[in-house]
Formats: C-alpha cells, sequence, structure tokens
C-alpha cells in the first residue's frame, strides 16, 4: 500500500449533532464484522464517563476499507472544552466531515471546529445530519452554513465544498434530498472522490510527530501520528526529540494500526498512515520521531490557551481519610503532573507556602470537571476551590475571557433569560423567534458571568430550555457581576441528620442533604431561600417524653434533596467555600471554620 491508496479525514460537529453515531454507520456498512456479530452502539465512546454522559471526551481512531482504499477516521470531541483534542488531530488529516444538523443548523461550537479546520486550508465536507427529523430543513441549513464559511473567511476553494444529505442513525446518505434512501455509499464515494491523498515521499527518511498517546501494559506509552516522510519497521531505530530540543535514541518494539474496533500489528508502516509507534516510554504530545540520520525536530503543537483556574488543596473536612486512599498534597500534586505530561491542554502550577495547593488551569468547567471525576475513581480525595478565570494584560488593560452563548428557549421564557444576562452584564447579538414559538438569542458575556448560572436556566426555563456556549476572545474587564442571589444553610455541629431537624428546616430553602447524612460543623446543607448564611442544627432530635396525645407524632414528609453533580457545585459555590470531593460524595463546605463561629455567636 501507497499513500495513494490512502485517505485521512477527521468527523468534526458541534456536541450532539451525530458524530459517533455516523462513526458507527460507516463502520457497521464496511464489511469489518461478521454477518450477525453483535456491535455496540456508540462503539468509539470506549471511555466509561464518555458512555454515561453521552459525549465524546477524547479523538479516536479507527480505519476501515473501501474498494482498496484505507479510510483512516478520526472521532473528535463535539463540546468547546475539549477543543484541545480537536486542535491535535487536525494536524493528521487532509480533510474534515463537519457534520451540521439539518434542523438545527450551524450551532456555536460548530463556529470553532470549522474556524480551526480552514485555518489549516482543509476543505470540508458538510453532512446535513438527521435529514429524516420531521422539523428537518436542509435548504434552510445549507445556507446558514455558507454564511458561516463566509463569516470564517473561507477561500473560494473552501466555499465551494461538496455536500451531502444523511441520517447517521438510519444508516443511509443521499447526494439529493429526492434520491433513495439506502446506505451509506453515496458517502463512502464522496470522500474516495473529494479528499486528497496525504501528503509525503516514502523514500525520504522516517519523520513524525506524536499527536495522541496511549498505553499499554506490556508495551508502555506509545505515540500515535501521521508518518509525515518515509517509512518505519518493527525493530528500527528511531530519534526521539522532545520539546526542549533534547535528542534520545529508541528502538520500534511494536508498531499498531486500526481496523474497526481492533488494532493490529504492522511490521511496517509508510508514509500517509496512521499508526501507534511503541519503544519511547518517555514519548509526550509534540515530540519529534525521526531517523538517526537526519535528525529534525517539527515545531511544537501549539494549542489556545486555557480560560479557567481551580485550586486543588488536601480535603481538611472532618471525613478525610474516610472514603478515600489518596489523601496527601504529594499524592495529588503527582497525579496533576503526570496528567499535565499526558494532556497538554492543561496547564498546572504548583505553589508552596502558608497553604499548599496545586492550580490546574482548563479550557471550562467541563474540561476541569472530567479531570476531577477521574481521580475521584481514582481513590483520591481533595478540596476545590471556585474556579476563577484567567486575566490577562493586553497594552496595560486587563482582559477576561468571552464567551458567545447560544440560547434556544420556549418564547414565553425568553423575557426572563434575557432579563438575567442582561443583570450578569451580557450584549445580546441576535434573537429571533421560529414558527414554533421556539426563540433563539444569541448574548456575547463574559466567562464569569456564566458560571453559577446554568443551574438558573434551567430553573428559569422548566427544563425546557438548551444553552451553549463557546470560547470568543478576551476583552477587557467587565467589573463587578453579581454572584448567587442565596446565601447557604451551615450545619453547626457534627453527626447524622434527623428528620425531624430537617423537616424544620425545609422551609427556610433547598436542602442538600437527607435523613441520616453525615454532616459536620461548616458543612453546606442547603441553599437559604434568603441573600444571607444561615448556621442551622441538622442534627437536632425530637425530645421524648412518656406522654402521647392526638396531633403530637405528625409523619415527617421530607421533600427530596437536591443532590450536586461535580459541575453544579463548581457552578454554586462561592469565594469563601470548597467542594469536598471523594470517590464516594461531593459536600460543600466553608472555607474557614471560624467564619462559621462568627455567625453562630452573632446568630445568639
Amino acid at each position: 500500500m501507497t499513500n495513494k491508496n490512502i485517505r485521512n479525514i477527521a468527523i468534526i460537529a458541534h456536541i450532539d449533532h451525530g458524530k459517533t453515531t455516523l462513526l458507527d454507520s460507516l463502520l457497521a456498512q464496511s464489511q469489518l464484522f461478521r454477518e450477525g456479530e453483535a456491535v455496540p452502539e456508540r462503539a468509539m465512546d470506549s471511555y466509561s464517563l464518555e458512555r454515561e454522559r453521552g459525549i465524546t471526551i477524547f479523538a479516536k481512531h479507527t480505519s476501515l476499507y473501501y474498494n482498496d482504499i484505507k479510510i483512516n477516521l478520526i472521532d473528535t470531541p463535539g463540546h468547546a472544552d475539549f477543543s484541545g483534542e480537536v486542535e491535535r488531530v487536525l494536524g493528521m488529516v487532509s480533510c474534515v466531515l463537519l457534520l451540521v444538523d439539518a434542523s438545527d443548523g450551524p450551532m456555536p461550537q460548530t463556529r470553532f471546529v470549522l474556524s480551526e479546520a480552514l485555518k489549516l486550508g482543509l476543505k470540508p465536507i458538510v453532512v446535513f445530519n438527521k435529514i429524516d427529523r420531521p422539523h428537518a430543513d436542509p435548504e434552510n441549513a445549507l445556507n446558514l452554513t455558507f454564511d458561516l464559511f463566509v463569516e470564517l473567511g473561507a477561500t473560494d476553494e473552501q466555499l465551494d465544498f461538496p455536500y451531502i444529505y444523511a441520517s447517521a442513525l438510519n444508516g443511509f446518505a443521499m447526494l439529493k434530498v429526492d434520491d433513495p434512501r439506502v446506505d451509506m455509499l453515496p458517502l463512502f464515494e464522496m470522500i474516495i472522490d473529494k479528499i486528497p491523498e496525504p501528503p509525503g515521499n516514502a523514500e525520504l527518511p522516517f519523520l513524525m510527530q506524536a499527536m495522541t498517546l496511549s498505553y499499554d501494559d506490556y508495551l508502555g506509552r506509545q505515540a500515535t501520528g501521521r508518518i509525515l516522510e518515509g517509512k518505519i519497521a518493527k525493530d528500527d531505530a528511531f530519534t526521539l526529540i522532545n520539546r526542549d530540543g533534547h535528542p534520545t535514541q529508541h528502538k520500534v518494539t511494536r508498531i499498531q494500526g486500526y481496523l474497526g474496533l481492533e488494532k493490529v500489528e504492522l511490521k511496517e508502516a509508510l508514509v500517509g498512515d496512521i499508526v501507534s509507534i511503541a519503544g519511547a516510554p518517555e514519548v509526550n504530545i509534540g515530540d519529534t520521531l525521526c531517523d538517526p540520520k537526519n535528525i529534525k525536530q517539527l515545531p511544537p503543537i501549539e494549542l489556545s490557551e486555557p480560560t479557567l483556574s481551580v485550586d486543588f488543596l488536601v480535603n481538611g473536612s472532618p471525613f478525610v481519610g474516610k472514603e478515600g486512599s489518596h489523601v496527601t498534597m504529594n499524592k495529588i500534586r503527582d497525579r496533576l503532573l503526570k496528567e499535565k505530561r499526558a494532556n497538554i491542554s492543561y496547564n498546572v502550577e504548583e505553589h508552596y507556602g502558608k497553604e499548599d495547593f496545586v492550580r490546574v488551569f482548563g479550557k471550562g468547567e467541563l474540561h476541569l470537571a472530567i479531570l476531577i471525576e477521574a481521580m475521584r475513581r481514582e481513590n483520591f480525595e481533595f478540596s476545590l476551590s471556585k474556579p476563577q478565570v484567567l486575566i490577562k494584560e493586553i497594552e496595560g488593560v486587563r482582559n477576561e475571557p468571552y464567551e458567545v452563548v447560544h440560547i434556544e428557549v420556549p418564547e414565553e421564557y425568553s423575557g426572563s433569560v434575557i432579563e438575567e444576562l442582561n443583570r450578569r452584564k451580557g450584549e445580546m447579538r441576535e434573537m429571533h423567534t421560529n414558527e414554533h414559538s421556539i426563540s433563539t438569542i444569541k448574548f456575547w458575556m463574559p466567562t464569569r458571568a456564566l458560571m453559577g448560572y446554568r443551574s438558573d436556566f434551567l430553573t428559569q426555563t422548566r427544563g425546557k430550555g438548551i444553552l451553549t456556549s463557546s470560547f470568543d476572545c478576551f476583552a477587557p474587564w467587565k467589573g463587578q457581576i453579581p454572584g448567587r442571589k442565596n446565601g447557604a444553610m451551615i450545619a453547626g455541629g457534627k453527626g447524622r441528620a434527623t428528620p425531624y431537624s430537617l423537616f424544620s428546616l425545609q422551609d427556610r430553602g433547598t436542602l442538600f442533604v437527607t435523613a441520616n447524612d453525615e454532616v459536620y460543623e461548616g458543612m453546606l446543607v442547603g441553599e437559604h431561600s434568603r441573600d444571607n448564611d444561615l448556621v442551622v442544627n441538622a442534627v437536632r432530635e425530637k425530645k421524648l417524653t412518656n406522654v402521647r396525645a392526638s396531633g403530637t407524632d405528625e409523619n415527617v414528609v421530607l421533600v427530596p434533596a437536591r443532590k450536586m453533580t461535580l459541575e453544579q457545585a463548581i457552578d454554586f459555590i462561592e469565594e469563601d467555600e470548597l467542594i469536598e470531593v471523594t470517590p464516594k460524595n461531593i459536600r460543600l463546605r466553608k472555607k474557614y471554620l471560624s467564619e462559621v463561629d462568627r455567625k453562630t455567636r452573632s446568630r445568639s
């Protein structure tokens, strides 16, 4: 096989527009599986958190054959928080399949992934997916997509993009809306015809850059990337050049390619193919692999900078060590530094002094939450501060990150949403209402203003609204932005929460704990209905007497408590509060117990 028989392509789209489902259909119709063989749904989402959350977090590789042409496919995340995965893998492909929902049209994160592809000079193939939906409007989606290409500065060649209609779920594609709905062959044919072969010369010395990493228990760390020049075989020597330009000598212990859902061992790999190479256990993303006789370092991979940071601290609650086994700062720090080496989308800063902590920078709340959730499952226990936005000084002016916010909401709720976002210093850029009374609103606002709003948005819209956002730029500091409206109910003592006590507290706000939950002094047990914090007794027992009378033994009926997810907790807390993260629980608490003592004294 030569590079003329290879096509490298990445699938990009806004979240939930059907990338992984399309890949399922392509794999199912590529004759890779035996007749009757069970193929899992969303087969490429192999990470447990991806299956639980229904999103793609890490870019993944596969390949299939069509008419003797090997098609290397890369499934990419659709959420803007994982943009680092998209930025890395686009350098490995010659084209992208841009999926656009035929009902929704281009969405905010479509803009980001498309702009990255256009900057690299790639010419996308546009797939209008979900064409079988009742409200699909492919003509409008095509016009909006063309407008987006123009807005992003596409060249004349890129504006002449090929497009096709498809239903990834039902496994068919067609060149025209009225064509028969049979299978994915029209899309296969378009991929072969429209995507150029990967560049490079097999006669030149071997050259490759590590774009992603994988790990094998027996082989150690493996570098995955596209072979830019030459070829490589098992047992060949190669030179690894790290980010600092330091070369080390290694030998290939295994070459692995991809076929369907499986990794396959290769004796040799040629220019243009996407493979994983084992033999350099210290390889990192962005490192160069080259021929020892022709040492050449490729430019490091530059990613867009993070926008949020969060501090990891030792868990200082009375329950420390009860649920997790890794509780010391040394173990927490080592785990975070290990993550930084494997995933360059994160930045990690170590801070020593009066209060040791490690500051982690990420691209959004979800990006940070995935790392935190992964550490929980590895039996770590720690505390988290309120996330802070990254501040930049540009020409002496203080700048902060801004996001484009896209909202779809029933018309009757649009007024309250607009009022709240205006209060948070957002600027409305666009608004229209369709024939189904669904309002589409676009806001431009500071990232700070969005923190803590998503849960309020669901309450405001009775769960009927959709809110998505993507980073836009750094702009001048917007000043003070209103935070959480309500105070917290803070436990004043340690013990187990009692139904008797919680029953009397539920009228004062929303509870976070249920009967028999363990609480401690300083722990947040609920959200107060007013704007001030309130120290409460959640462990008070009912006094027992030997007198029974009608009406004294009423049934205690408790309203279900609000059990916060990690993202909701990150949204909720204020500057003087922390999140306690353990393998089994997520608790909120005051940062300093002296603050609780002061409130207790003032109340008494």
